[in-house]
């Protein structure tokens, strides 16, 4: 057990390209950031938090839903965000390309 890390089971949804998505899949152990919480009214966020994506098959490409696992570093507050049902937004620099919600929190 690696009381550093907090690992959670997620259903993840890639954008659409054409909704602001990527134009390529995504590959396990992708580390992109992720945003919990925006500040009011507005798109920006207080800050990011640093996870690792891993899943069993080749891709996810955009457009697609499917069930991963997510490693996040307990940093700041992340204890406290993460619970079964949250919804945090998946991002590359500024550009939102998914979101992801917790289905169950592995106690490892």
């Amino acid at each position: 057990m690696n009381s550093d890390i907090i690992s959670v089971k997620a259903k993840l949804t890639l954008y659409s390209t054409e909704d602001g998505g990527r134009k390529t899949g995504i590959a396990t152990e992708y580390r992109p950031n992720h945003v919990m919480e925006y500040l009011p009214n507005s798109n920006e966020f207080p800050t990011t938090y640093i996870g690792q994506i891993e899943f069993d098959k080749e891709l996810i490409y955009p457009g697609e839903t499917e069930n991963v696992r997510v490693k996040f570093l307990k940093h700041q507050n992340i204890e406290e965000l993460i619970v079964k049902g949250r919804i945090w937004w998946i991002h590359e620099g500024p550009r939102k390309i998914g979101e992801a919600e917790i289905m169950e929190i592995i106690n490892e």
